[in-house]
């Protein structure tokens, strides 16, 4: 029932998605961020096949060769912005495709999986990957984020514990970094000066501080 649910939002939201989550000044917050750490990634890496695994519109699509997502209406707008990108329906825990790939990242998809689909999400990854493959996700630090979707009880409600992270991990992967998105409580800054906010959030991030953060991004090599 939830399933029908999340497809049903994710389809109805669609035609909306970028201009409703990532074109206000909150959204573009988040996303300069997480394309600095992004970019900052790839930047000298040769990977030949990189999967965005829940791609939803295609907003990160430029980073990877493939992408997935489990709503065809977000896959087909995925599709006018990037034709020439493998695409296909699919979930985390079901990757449509045959190959391997050399990194799989995932954003803003963890925070609606509870623990055993999360744990279930690593498996699949872990399948998906060449051997020392790189994984990259980003999930909600509990001691921040809190549930804030009362309409629907399973959007944004799941947050972790870097310890609750670790223990999923097993002996499976190894992290190789972490970093913090969203320092600052952007919603409560004055829209007009957000754009001044973001390079000192972007620098914090990088410290000792950035298990304050909202969010942390992972990255884990396949064992």
């Amino acid at each position: 029932m939830i399933k029908k649910q999340i497809h049903r939002y994710y389809n109805d939201l669609a035609k909306t998605y970028d201009e409703n989550r990532f074109e206000n000044s909150y959204g573009k917050y988040i996303d300069q961020q997480e394309r600095h750490f992004l970019d900052s990634f790839f930047k000298n890496k040769s990977y030949s096949q990189v999967l965005d695994l829940g791609c939803g519109t295609g907003r990160l699509l430029n980073f990877a060769t493939h992408g997935v997502d489990f709503s065809q209406e977000m896959l087909t707008i995925a599709h006018q912005k990037f034709p020439h990108k493998n695409l296909a329906v699919g979930e985390i825990s079901n990757i449509p495709f045959d190959e391997k790939f050399d990194c799989i990242f995932s954003f803003h998809v963890i925070m609606h999986q509870t623990k055993e689909e999360t744990k279930n999400f690593l498996n699949e990854a872990y399948k998906s990957l060449n051997n020392e493959g790189i994984l990259i996700f980003d999930f909600p630090i509990n001691a921040r984020k809190k549930p804030q979707s009362p309409q629907e009880d399973w959007h944004a409600n799941n947050s972790f514990s870097t310890n609750e992270i670790s223990d999923l991990l097993k002996h499976n992967w190894k992290v190789i970094e972490t970093k913090g998105i969203l320092f600052f409580p952007v919603h409560r800054i004055p829209k007009s000066f957000r754009k001044i906010f973001l390079p000192l959030d972007i620098m914090i991030c990088n410290t000792f501080l950035k298990k304050w953060a909202s969010y942390q991004i992972i990255v884990l090599k396949k064992q």
